[in-house]
């Protein structure tokens, strides 16, 4: 095997070049291993009578893609980054670093403490750590507004983003942009010029005219903080970030360092690290699931699309970006063109915003996409998904006809967001072909893809779900079958909890105030207004036709939506949209509305204080995700986890809604349940895991055991 780090010397006419390689494909990381190594060419260089200059590269596609995820939440083997960053910083020869593909979080904190920074074109720099709940913690809010200045730093930390070379180079945080691929060629052609120029060292901890230039700009920093506070909504490791590059305006570089660390060191401990840091390996894990032991993915190339609505069209245009070729049907022709037109209206959009060019705009919207009114003309497509009216009827009646005229590999799946996958596959001779595709609205936007495995849905068309939504770019959840599968059958029980609070008394306006200063985007009836009170309205009218069993609190909605107020789209739901306003307003009708159905079930309206509130709607939807895993709808708490994170706003920073109550405690869970069982026990009674669990001691993620498939 390769030295983790390699030394060779290059001679170029009267230059000796030190070439410094790290070799830890495919991303570099920044193990222990690669660090000790580090530590030791750096020594080897300086002590090199015969070497100028070093030049530091990566090995294949990209530089250092970060620090070493297998060494999370582990104790941290010295040397740490901070030494090896030490001790370039004590070189006494010049060092340039190459950059190519991505230099992040570690890499660039690396790359920041060389004397010099090249990159090709194509390469891309950021310090993502807030990600993780943390900030950089070795060096990266010091040594990064000593290039850049105190606000493009607090800026490119607070958000995490990855900065293009182009940014880079205009910033300050690289010296050149390299013509052409080879970044050891391209690091020993900027050594040779940096020797000709007779250039000398310049370390970037030296380095202090621009943090100089904003040291006593108080009007900056106050500003800086409360743009990352409004921006962090509830997180906390943006705003300490900023407060961290602040400090490099007026702290000296070593004591910047030290509190740069200090600051580390306390989130790690936090909740709000722990909750993130979850969801990072929950994202790689979610996809690891049994039929891929088995299964194989089908190829895919020809698509079709059952319904050109709003569901359709977006599902349409995500794959069409992907690379598919599409063929639309639609019942009659003027629905062909209403679907054409709003397939050709989200290409417009993606034209104009720079996410396609006008030759791809051009060849998706002529060549890639089609409209048909004939079933018979998807017999070519490979995968054909029904994105049709809510209606188990309807879908029976179009699944017939697909099974009629699709080829007979051809996989059949449902974008149904409730309805039995089952007894719709029962109408088809393939029923090992049927599976559940439910995407979320905006499709093309939104990363979650719920996939609906049957009783007799084949390992192969599932791992070909899960191949199509990598291919997406969307986050593939497996579901197993019942109303609503993970997310919406979570969706509807915390609704059912909100309509029986704001029945009892609690203002709508103060539940959805309570659940964002939980740190979701809007409140459940701000989310309704959104979506529009009729779509929730017909499905409650299936469930009242179907034999609805317990409380019925929803009279509220009933009488809004029956007033035609739909939400957003009507200018008025349960708020009011005047002029254009997305935010709405609270409307004195609807608590006129409430109260009429108050007096009329004699019910004494009893209002609840915002934790309260906060706390009975975590538990709902902790306790819904509890006996979803009883019945092994979800395999795994992640899964439900990343299905509310991607799909339902929840906040990314609090892990979802299992590793929220493993963080809370699940003997704490569980006693806010029985307390609440006591004043309601029709809606509360804790799930039998969730008992089991809290008795053991144990928490939801002792339940998240790594796959056997890789």
């Amino acid at each position: 095997m390769p030295e983790l780090i390699s030394y060779e010397l290059v001679q170029d006419d009267a230059l000796c070049v030190a070439v410094l390689t790290v070799n830890n494909p495919p991303v570099n990381a920044l193990s222990h291993g690669i660090r000790v190594g580090l530590v030791n060419t750096i020594s080897r260089f300086s002590e090199d009578a015969q070497a100028d200059i070093a030049v530091l590269v990566g090995a294949g596609r990209t530089f250092v893609a970060g620090a070493d995820i297998k060494e999370f939440g582990e104790p941290l083997q010295a040397p740490d980054l901070e030494e090896v960053n030490a001790a370039l910083d004590g070189l006494q020869k010049p060092i340039v670093c190459v950059l190519h593909g991505t230099a992040l979080g570690g890499g660039l904190e690396l790359a920041l403490s060389c004397h010099y920074r090249v990159a090709l074109a194509t390469s891309r720099v950021g310090l993502p750590e807030v990600h993780l709940g943390l900030i950089p913690g070795a060096g990266g809010t010091q040594r990064l507004p000593r290039l850049t200045g105190i606000a493009a730093a607090a800026d490119i930390i607070s958000s995490g983003r990855q900065v293009p070379a182009a940014e880079a180079l205009e910033l300050g945080i690289i010296d050149e942009i390299a013509v052409g691929s080879n970044p050891e060629v391209a690091g020993i052609a900027f050594a040779k010029t940096l020797v000709t120029e007779g250039r000398s060292l310049r370390r970037t901890c030296d380095q202090t005219d621009k943090i100089e230039r904003d040291h006593e700009n108080s009007d900056l920093f106050r500003e800086l903080i409360e743009t990352a506070r409004r921006n962090a909504k509830g997180q906390q490791s943006p705003v300490t970030s900023v407060e961290s590059v602040i400090a490099a305006a007026s702290l000296p570089f070593e004591q910047g360092l030290i509190q740069e660390r200090r600051i580390f060191d306390a989130l790690v401990e936090t909740d709000q690290s722990k909750a993130l840091i979850h969801a990072f390996f929950a994202e790689r894990e979610v996809g690891k699931i049994p039929e891929l032991a088995t299964g194989k993915a089908r190829d895919l190339n020809e698509a079709a699309i059952i319904g050109g609505g709003t569901m359709g069209s977006g599902i349409a245009m995500a794959l069409l970006t992907a690379g598919f070729k599409v063929r639309m049907l639609e019942r009659d022709q003027d629905g062909a063109e209403r679907g054409k037109t709003n397939v050709h209206s989200l290409l417009d959009g993606a034209l104009k915003r720079g996410k396609i060019n006008a030759e791809q705009h051009t060849n998706l919207s002529n060549i890639a996409f089609s409209v048909t009114t004939d079933v018979s003309n998807l017999s070519d497509a490979d995968i054909i998904i029904e994105a049709a009216f809510e209606d188990m009827d309807i879908k029976k009646t179009l699944f017939r006809q697909l099974d009629a005229h699709a080829k007979p590999d051809a996989i059949l799946a449902s974008n149904t967001s409730f309805l039995d996958i089952d007894e719709i596959a029962s109408v088809t001779s393939r029923p090992e072909n049927v599976l559940g595709l439910h995407f979320f609205s905006p499709a093309h936007i939104m990363k979650l893809l719920e996939i609906v495995v049957g009783k007799q849905t084949s390992p192969d068309v599932v791992a070909t779900g899960f191949a199509l939504a990598k291919r997406l770019k969307k986050v593939g959840v497996r579901a197993g079958v019942c109303d609503g599968f993970i997310g919406n059958r979570i969706l509807d029980n915390y609704l059912n909890l909100v309509t029986n609070l704001v029945e009892d008394g609690t203002s709508p306006y103060d539940i959805d105030a309570a659940v964002t200063s939980l740190g979701f985007p809007m409140g459940p009836h701000q989310m309704l207004d959104l979506a529009g009170l009729d779509i929730v309205y017909a499905n409650r009218r299936r469930k009242l036709a179907a034999g609805w069993v317990g409380r019925y609190s929803a009279d509220y909605l009933d009488r809004i939506t029956q007033q035609e107020r739909l939400g957003q789209k009507t200018g008025r739901g349960v708020y009011i949209y005047a002029d254009g306003d997305r935010s709405g307003q609270p409307d004195k009708e609807v608590i006129s509305i409430l109260a009429d159905i108050q007096a009329k079930k004699d019910i004494a309206p009893r209002s609840l204080r915002a934790e309260g509130i906060r706390k009975r709607f975590m538990a709902a939807m902790i306790n819904e995700g509890a006996r979803i895993l009883e019945e092994g709808i979800a395999l795994r708490p992640l899964d439900i986890d990343m299905t509310m994170i991607f799909g339902f706003g929840f906040p990314r920073w609090r892990g979802g809604p299992m590793k929220y109550a493993d963080l809370m405690g699940l003997d704490a869970v569980l006693a806010d349940i029985r307390r609440f069982e006591e004043e309601d026990p029709d809606f509360w009674s804790p799930a039998k895991l969730l008992v089991d669990l809290a008795e053991r001691g144990q928490n939801f993620d002792s339940l998240n055991k790594p796959s056997q498939t890789k």
